[in-house]
């Protein structure tokens, strides 16, 4: 539990700019983030669920940071054309030299189906486009620009792109924690991101990822195990499970004992909420992702205190024994 990573996810979506914030609040909040700890910042990627766009405010925010890495949590490739999205990616790579790591995902049944339609991909086929999609990205990246031919995709020309700061371009997590998307993250992806609501789940799905990778004869240290994490910190804890209901409702239009069958969602106070991620992090999960559960300026700025005062005395605990 000594090298744990922490990151912030940002509150884009149109909810917090109707309820008062801004775009370029979101930049000043990404460099304030920084100056507080975290390792990281990140912005999901709907369209839905209208937000401002992931790749345009992370530019912006590469422009304005010097350290924390920038993320996707995730971002859907199928909303944009692939080729396209190898040179916005690799460009986005070299402004922010090379702090970038993207978390994909392939949508969600039930949710995404419309958001398929209008961008023109068969949801059928989001599994197959998703993984041809991450191939041709790291041939791009690689500076090989001959013929790609995949599952979904066949293109007999590709152009060049920029090569990314980082050699190969950005790590790739997966989003998603399916049979499926266990195999494929262990075969293809660099980190695992998923969000289960039991630490049981997590466990196990890790050690499958772990497993699998050992017999295809990859690395699983080279995979990393990450989480993502609704947060409220509230020592009354009626208060703070009304605070994730609310946040539910207003974010997905689904009651809280819904979005927590799916979702991990804790609440309670400080020491409390410590104790729930730490049993993530002993079932092996280095990065936590924190979306703060809140939607005015205020209350997120007063949550942005508790979750920063945290992860400050999770860093102590970790350190306290190695100078005992």
């Amino acid at each position: 539990m000594n090298d744990i990573r922490y990151g912030l996810l940002l509150p884009a979506g149109v909810a917090q700019l109707a309820a008062g914030g801004s775009a370029r609040a979101l930049v000043d909040l990404v460099v304030a983030a920084e100056q507080r700890g975290f390792d990281s910042a990140w912005v999901g990627d709907s369209l839905l669920r209208a937000r401002v766009e992931p790749l345009t405010l992370l530019a912006a925010a590469a422009t304005a940071t010097d350290r924390i890495t920038l993320g996707t949590a995730a971002l859907i490739p199928a909303y944009r054309n692939p080729v396209h999205a190898a040179l916005t990616l690799s460009s986005l790579d070299l402004l922010s030299r090379g702090r970038l790591v993207l978390g994909v995902g392939a949508g969600f049944p039930g949710i995404s189906e419309p958001e398929f339609d209008l961008s023109g991909v068969r949801f059928r086929t989001r599994f197959s486009h998703l993984d041809d999609t991450v191939r041709l990205w790291r041939q791009l990246w690689s500076g090989n620009s001959n013929p790609f031919h995949g599952k979904v995709f066949q293109y007999d020309w590709l152009p060049e792109v920029p090569l990314p700061h980082r050699p190969g371009g950005p790590p790739i997590w997966l989003a998603g924690a399916t049979p499926a998307a266990l195999r494929r993250t262990a075969h293809l992806y660099d980190g695992w991101l998923p969000y289960p609501p039991e630490v049981s789940e997590y466990e196990s799905g890790l050690t499958t990822i772990r497993n699998t990778a050992r017999s295809a004869g990859r690395d699983e240290t080279a995979i990393t195990p990450a989480l993502f994490a609704t947060v409220n910190i509230d020592d009354n804890l009626t208060r703070g499970r009304a605070a994730l209901s609310s946040y539910a409702e207003t974010t997905y239009r689904m009651p809280l004992d819904q979005v927590g069958k799916i979702q991990v969602m804790i609440t309670g106070s400080s020491k409390q909420v410590a104790a729930q991620l730490n049993q993530y992090i002993r079932a092996g999960a280095n990065h936590i992702l924190i979306r703060i559960a809140a939607i005015s300026p205020d209350s997120f700025a007063t949550q942005l205190d508790r979750v920063t005062d945290l992860i400050h005395s999770q860093r102590r605990a970790t350190e306290e024994p190695l100078h005992a």
